[in-house]
């Protein structure tokens, strides 16, 4: 299993993201968040996923991304589901585990 936490800003929806897998091909993704863009992604597409097809596409592409497109609010630069798509990597062996972040200079 592998946890991460992804602190977005200003908002302050703070998002606790675990990815699990047997097989390192079918992931299941929870997301804990008070956001609730966020939160009716995860409950309208669901648990489990194909990580090869969120995790290996071109950028912005792909079921979450598709689903921000047409469903979330005007916010660009969210990096949630970046975050969770990071875990995703990690768990499956797609990426190796190490921190990513933005900062202001």
């Amino acid at each position: 299993m592998t946890t991460v936490r992804v602190d977005p800003g200003i908002c302050g929806f703070v998002a606790k993201v675990t990815a699990e897998s047997e097989d390192q091909m079918e992931v299941k993704i929870q997301v804990a968040s008070d956001c609730a863009a966020i939160s009716a992604m995860m409950h309208e597409l669901g648990e489990v996923f194909d990580a090869f097809e969120i995790c290996l596409t071109k950028p912005g592409t792909g079921p979450m991304f598709d689903y921000a497109r047409e469903k979330f609010p005007i916010h660009a630069a969210c990096p949630v589901i970046s975050g969770i798509l990071k875990c995703v990597e990690v768990e499956c062996g797609l990426a190796l585990k190490r921190d990513v972040s933005v900062s202001f200079l």
